[in-house]
């Protein structure tokens, strides 16, 4: 909020700006911890995200394992993801899982019904992920199909992947080349079943659910996580059913879904890369709905299940705009600007100050697909700023959370306001202090004072990521025009931490 004070001298009307400001106050008497989980990847097959994406040609000259895109797998290991949820999304709910194991060329093809009427050819499933989960050091997170499949089918997969045993199922895991167990202990009883999943009312997906996780077991090494698929965005009695129509013990948490929609009109959503200002805006009010979603439905978490013992899982985020012009609209192919940056960095910010019930999320998608980490173009990659975003708040998975107060100056486009501030912070396990923040003002930089209680620090470095225009982004041509930088605009200032945070911009700290 710009402060203005007017002067009368010598006649003349003389108009003084006073510096944009903001406050902090960082405690240190916590002793919740921001789960990596939340750090999560989703990759559906839809587009270009699963073939062309991480499971390429054998022909397109890169480096690969199998036809795993090793560049690829690279870069997500160094922003450590944590874990990646497949088939699906709408995908999982039409997709048998015995289809894609056994011999590639003895696979069934499958019509893709959801998303541009492609034909699968199951080239990549059960095996192929798991080994991709295995190069990139992450745990699966597995969606079973409970709209079109059944019971057996469900328990029968999870066989399949956890029995140690000489049954039939377990054999032929190890007669497909995986002699051991592969222990995976995520599993999404069905996706959207309010929609794409089934259509179904919450009353009788609490009894699908119960029914089904029934016959979810569990193996040695491999407790399940069994999480239900949760409500829409603000559907709240869908969630005030699930809780109370299901006991804590049987799931391990109850998933989210939220897009944030830059025009709020699904049938024309905006474009990724030509927008104005109160466009812009109007994306960030959308984007900062999370914070009122993730109160709501932890109220309702909180009457049924005070002692917090299920997650809320957020495994579907991120900014949804109309496609790429040109693109299969099938596909959901965006290009990924610094406003996608700043929508990361602000949810990934309210999920850290929510790490009591968020507990596990994952951003839509990963590769080529809506809110992407990776663009890919047969041999060519590029990493989009929302990936610089991830690589710098890394920091933060499985760090203690410092609770925080903020005092920050507002963002006003027509009359309309927001917070221009947001921030959240964490310690590691070697006492270094974490505080990443997005100033989401794109005209004024401000002048943050932070008083961190209880902290004992001497230094200060940090990282910046921003550009001249909102609407940058990463091309094939110029891969590297948004990138991460040195930060240079904090300094102590006595006991306190003083930083100039620039317009438009993610910064993270670092304090030892």
């Amino acid at each position: 909020m710009k402060k203005y004070l007017f002067l009368l001298f010598a006649g003349l009307n003389i108009t003084c700006y006073a510096q944009n400001t903001a406050s902090i106050v960082i405690s240190n008497d916590s002793k919740l911890t921001i789960s990596k989980h939340i750090y999560g990847q989703f990759a559906e097959h839809l587009g270009h995200g699963i073939y062309g994406g991480f499971w390429v040609d054998k022909s397109l000259p890169v480096a690969k394992q199998d036809r795993i895109r090793l560049d690829v797998v690279a870069a997500l290991k160094k922003i450590k993801i944590p874990n990646l949820r497949w088939p699906g999304g709408c995908f999982a709910d039409e997709y048998h899982w015995r289809d894609g194991i056994g011999p590639s060329a003895q696979r069934p093809r499958m019509v893709n019904t959801n998303w541009g009427g492609t034909t699968e050819d199951n080239s990549f499933g059960t095996h192929e992920f798991l080994k991709l989960c295995e190069l990139l050091g992450c745990e699966p997170y597995i969606a079973a199909n409970v709209g079109s499949g059944t019971v057996e089918e469900m328990s029968k997969w999870i066989e399949y992947v956890n029995s140690n045993s000489t049954s039939t199922v377990a054999q032929l895991r190890k007669q497909n080349g995986h002699p051991d167990p592969y222990k995976v202990t995520f599993w999404g009883i069905g996706n959207e079943s309010w929609g794409c999943g089934g259509n179904m009312t919450p009353e009788f997906y609490a009894d699908q659910f119960k029914r089904y996780a029934s016959f979810a077991k569990n193996y040695p090494g491999a407790p399940l996580k069994k999480i239900a698929s949760g409500p829409n965005s603000d559907d709240y009695n869908w969630t005030e059913v699930i809780m109370k129509n299901i006991p804590d013990w049987m799931m391990w948490g109850i998933s989210l879904h939220y897009y944030t929609v830059p025009t709020g009109d699904w049938g024309h959503k905006g474009s990724a890369t030509a927008f104005s200002e109160k466009e812009y805006f109007n994306t960030m009010v959308n984007c900062l709905k999370m914070e009122e979603l993730v109160n709501k439905h932890s109220a309702i978490m909180d009457k049924y299940d005070p002692k917090k013992k299920v997650a809320l899982v957020v495994d579907e985020w991120g900014v949804w705009t109309d496609v790429e012009p040109g693109t299969n609209p099938g596909f959901l192919y965006q290009q990924n600007s610094l406003r996608d940056a700043l929508i990361a960095a602000t949810t990934l910010n309210i999920f850290n100050n929510h790490c009591d019930r968020v507990r596990a999320a994952a951003l839509a998608q990963t590769i080529n697909v809506l809110q992407s980490l990776i663009l890919t173009d047969k041999d060519k990659m590029l990493l989009t700023p929302t990936y610089h975003v991830f690589d710098m708040y890394k920091v933060h998975q499985d760090a203690k959370y410092l609770p925080i107060q903020l005092n920050s100056p507002d963002y006003t486009v027509d009359g309309k306001t927001i917070s221009a501030i947001n921030v959240s912070a964490s310690q590691d396990a070697s006492g270094k202090v974490h505080i990443s923040l997005a100033n989401l003002d794109i005209h004024n930089d401000i002048t943050i004072t932070t008083s961190l209680k209880d902290i004992k620090w001497k230094s200060v470095t940090g990282q910046i990521l921003t550009s001249a225009n909102i609407t940058d982004v990463n091309t094939f041509q110029q891969p590297d025009k948004l990138h991460l930088a040195n930060f240079t605009g904090a300094k102590k200032d006595g006991d306190k931490l003083v930083v100039i945070i620039p317009a438009k911009s993610v910064v993270t700290l670092e304090l030892e």
